[in-house]
């Protein structure tokens, strides 16, 4: 079974970038399809960006290109570069695992890291 522990989160400035990493354990997860999901307090969780095996990627058309999902599989690792941040991108960020596709919502994965907490002030 696969396990996945998310990093780098952090409280910034408004304008800053920060880099998200999913570290997997258990399993490679070179075939698996791998997705960035966020909620927002009092708000539904999500979609941000998902990476297949084959490394085509997929965005919310609400982040305007300022994020990039990539994956190092010889690391094991998938990784979230946000830059331009704004307050409303502060949420708290999972990770999300799936060894038969890659979608865009919360029911195309059965895995889930337990999240780390962005913050971003103006």
């Amino acid at each position: 079974q696969v396990q996945l522990v998310e990093s780098g989160g952090g409280r910034v400035q408004a304008g800053d970038s920060l880099r998200l990493s999913c570290a997997a354990s258990g399993r490679t997860i070179s075939i698996y399809g791998m997705g960035w999901f966020r909620q927002a307090p009092g708000k539904e969780r999500e979609f941000v960006a998902a990476i297949s095996s084959e490394e085509n990627t997929y965005y919310a058309d609400s982040l305007s290109g300022r994020f990039i999902i990539f994956r190092d599989n010889a690391k094991n690792t998938v990784y979230l570069q946000m830059i331009s941040l704004k307050p409303e991108d502060t949420a708290v960020y999972y990770c999300a695992a799936d060894q038969l596709r890659v979608g865009t919502t919360s029911n195309d994965y059965d895995i889930w890291g337990q999240g780390t907490q962005v913050t971003v002030s103006s």
